[in-house]
């Protein structure tokens, strides 16, 4: 089964540097950045399943980064997360593409449950491209009626 890749994007060092920590110990594996084309640019280089984003940031904030994300790599789950939460920018990430939006702070268990539910939807969508386009469903032919 595989393995859900995760990157975390906020402008908090902090934050990111803990929050890798622990996920790490929840045996997690997630990349860090802490820009939106810093994510971009990881993104590029690497199979990511769920991004972690923060709405609050210089230069390019979340919002324009999840378009950019949604724009160039549809299929990652993006999962919003901010300490400034309004409604409007709820609306506007999950508008936008966004798969879920926590609240800063938030526990270690409620961001593996969102991000967990992000790869489930991941996983499902990538399954459904994969029946569409004949890929693993297809069964050898030799395989056929192989039962001893």
């Amino acid at each position: 089964m595989e393995k859900m890749k995760l990157l975390l994007v906020d402008d908090e060092m902090r934050f990111l540097t803990t929050t890798q920590k622990l996920l790490k110990k929840h045996g997690y594996d997630a990349l860090i950045a802490a820009s939106g084309p810093e994510a971009l640019d990881i993104l590029e280089k690497n199979i990511i399943h769920v991004v972690v984003l923060d709405v609050k940031m210089p230069g390019m904030d979340g919002i324009q980064t999840l378009r950019e994300i949604k724009s160039r790599f549809p299929l990652v789950e993006v999962v919003m997360l901010t300490g400034h939460a309004t409604v409007e920018s709820a609306v506007d990430g999950l508008k936008s593409g966004a798969t879920d939006y926590l609240m800063k702070p938030t526990s270690m268990e409620e961001l593996i449950q969102k991000t967990e539910a992000a790869f489930l939807r991941w996983k499902l969508m990538e399954d459904k491209i994969q029946l569409a386009t004949g890929g693993r469903y297809m069964t050898p032919p030799d395989a056929a009626g192989d039962d001893g």
